[in-house]
């Protein structure tokens, strides 16, 4: 099985520009708590950078 990663929307996407509220819905995040798991490679985490003010890693 593939490493994943679990991911949480902790802020809000008003306010911020197109692109990252973009890449916040392509994460399969929509709502202020709402959490993902996905697989953990390169692309993925350059898009969790783009956004960390809005987005954190959840620990297990």
């Amino acid at each position: 099985m593939a490493n994943t990663i679990k991911i949480k929307q902790v802020r809000s996407t008003n306010g911020c520009k197109e692109d990252q509220r973009r890449t916040v819905r392509a994460l399969g995040l929509n709502k202020i708590n709402a959490t993902r798991e996905i697989t953990d490679n390169e692309s993925v985490r350059g898009m969790i950078f783009k956004v960390k003010h809005l987005v954190e890693i959840v620990e297990e």
